[in-house]
């Protein structure tokens, strides 16, 4: 290879001309610290307080859903799944409240 400043042939793997001194190419530098990938955690929470208690834990999971595309990475697909089973335990505990709340109420009716 040739130095872009003087022009003389050096070394391949030069980083300074010995001719000139003038830098060929660039030094190496330390490799570039990645941020550490994010985790929707609130899909997971969703899912875990969906078990517990119902309406919180559907809350939860749908911001975690929405949340998933935010998220970029291999790892997306777990709280995408997190999110969905926790909307689906969620919504389906909500309706047996409601409908347990309504037969009790039937049930109180019938009887006064």
């Amino acid at each position: 290879m040739f130095c872009k400043n003087c022009g003389k042939e050096i070394d391949d793997n030069a980083v300074v001309c010995p001719h000139c001194g003038v830098q060929v190419s660039p030094a190496y530098s330390a490799a570039p610290v990645q941020a550490a990938p994010q985790k929707n955690t609130i899909a997971l929470v969703g899912f875990i307080l969906s078990l517990f208690t119902a309406i919180i834990g559907l809350i939860c999971s749908i911001v975690g859903l929405t949340k998933v595309k935010d998220y970029t990475g291999p790892n997306d697909e777990p709280y995408k799944g997190f999110a969905i089973a926790g909307i689906i335990i969620g919504a389906i505990e909500t309706f047996c409240y409601i409908l347990y709340i309504i037969i009790i109420a039937a049930a109180v009716a019938a009887v006064a």
